[in-house]
């Protein structure tokens, strides 16, 4: 009889262990990996990746059968003591089953399960399919009977996961993401960047108009011909009279095309024939859904307007492109324009960098919902125009004002300061 019930012990936590292991290879599982099996025709992991689509299931499923396991296995060591040492043994047996529980039916096959949960999933995919759906009925009459209780007290219980928190999951993972190679702080900043694509809006990356060059078509023709020859750009919006009046945008291959085809004075050709039909879209729209649309009307530039229908600037394909790849067509270490970097840490800045590019090339953590730049970020901060040499630390860094035209500030030097000393207070002047 001693014999039976040792041999009786030995299986149920042999039967714990199975399922403590497959609980922790359960959440542990790569889903790329499986996802990738699933692929090539693995029809084990594609067994694995319904079981995780239902994984708080699984895992009550698994706690149960585990709990009924040890439940018996105490149940029957305390028979065997009984028998064995008499009220000795029975005071003794909590401990020593405890202890069997843990290292053998908890810690151990956890171990192991950690050590190669995908492979240890494709070798009990099956049984585990087969458990799973044999205790699902039992599990959900617990299930009911458990939320129902908590209703009774007034807590509501749900088993959905928002998209915001698998959102930031997800970025908590980009953040952990390590690696040997130089390139890993980029890849991290292009991942982050795939993300906010739904969340920034155009109005935060734009070209401001001060910065975009235009032409007026009131303009004589060979004038205007020598602004496209010695501008860099071979997309100009055209303006009549006032620069809020966007008559067509010209495209320098169209001009060379009708340069070709005219014959006589230049200044006889009219220029607002080969324009095109300007694009203009709300600073409001988002990322994603301006690349969208980039895609779906083929065009790579778009005139941005405010709610009142004010120009505010342009947006370009490549612009929503360098927010995920960064600057394209810089070589130097600091892949931001507008940066330059001190022997002494600090950075000189032009004022009109943004904050976004300055978080993604140099791994700070400026807030960029307050403005879009760094001088915007100062003045929201400040609350008025600062005058030259004043120094600001706000966010553990210490912005000093180096240039400003007229209300506008053009160039800050900018400190990160690790620690922060305990006698500036965030936001405090320090300095005229």
């Amino acid at each position: 009889m001693t014999t039976l019930l040792i041999l009786t012990i030995v299986l149920l936590l042999m039967a714990s262990a199975f399922f403590s292991a497959s609980e922790t290879a359960v959440t542990s599982a790569s889903r790329a990996k499986l996802h990738q099996l699933a692929k090539e025709g693995d029809e084990r992991a594609n067994i694995i990746r319904r079981l995780q689509e239902k994984m708080g299931a699984v895992i009550s499923v698994l706690l149960t059968c585990n709990t009924m396991l040890n439940t018996l296995v105490a149940f029957i060591a305390a028979e065997l003591f009984d028998n064995a040492g008499g009220w000795v043994g029975k005071l003794l047996a909590p401990f020593i089953m405890g202890a069997l529980i843990l290292i053998y039916a908890e810690v151990m096959p956890k171990m192991v399960a950690l050590n190669g949960p995908e492979r240890f999933m494709l070798r009990v995919s099956n049984l585990l399919n087969f458990i799973f759906r044999l205790f699902r009925p039992l599990n959900n009459v617990i299930t009911y009977v458990a939320r129902e209780t908590l209703s009774l007290v007034g807590i509501k219980t749900s088993g959905q996961t928002s998209l915001y928190a698998s959102l930031e999951e997800l970025r908590g993972i980009i953040d952990m993401h390590q690696g040997p190679g130089q390139d890993v702080p980029q890849e991290r900043a292009m991942l982050k960047s795939i993300l906010d694509l739904g969340s920034v809006h155009i109005g935060e990356i734009m070209i401001h108009r001060k910065n975009v060059t235009m032409l007026n078509a009131d303009n004589p023709t060979s004038m205007i011909l020598d602004q496209v020859l010695s501008c860099p750009f071979t997309r100009l919006p055209v303006y009549k009279g006032d620069p809020d009046n966007i008559i067509g945008m010209l495209n320098t291959k169209a001009v060379l095309r009708a340069v070709r085809q005219h014959s006589g004075n230049m200044d006889d050709l009219d220029i607002q024939s080969i324009t095109t039909k300007p694009w203009f879209v709300p600073e409001s729209n988002d990322l994603l859904g301006q690349l969208q649309a980039f895609r779906a009307r083929r065009e790579h530039f778009a005139l941005v307007v405010d709610e009142f229908g004010v120009l505010l600037g342009i947006v370009t394909l490549e612009d929503i492109l360098e927010e995920i790849v960064g600057e394209i067509d810089d070589e130097h270490d600091i892949k931001v324009r507008g940066v330059r970097p001190q022997p002494d840490g600090s950075y000189i800045i032009d004022g009109t960098v943004t904050i976004r590019d300055l978080n993604r090339q140099l791994e700070w953590d400026l807030p960029d919902e307050p403005a879009a730049t760094v001088a915007g970020l100062l003045l929201h901060h400040v609350r008025l125009i600062p005058e030259v040499d004043q120094i600001f630390i706000f966010h553990n860094f210490k912005f000093q004002i180096l240039r400003r035209q007229r209300n506008q500030i053009t160039l800050i030097r900018v400190t990160p300061l690790t620690p922060l000393k305990h006698d500036q207070r965030d936001g405090e002047l320090i300095a005229d």
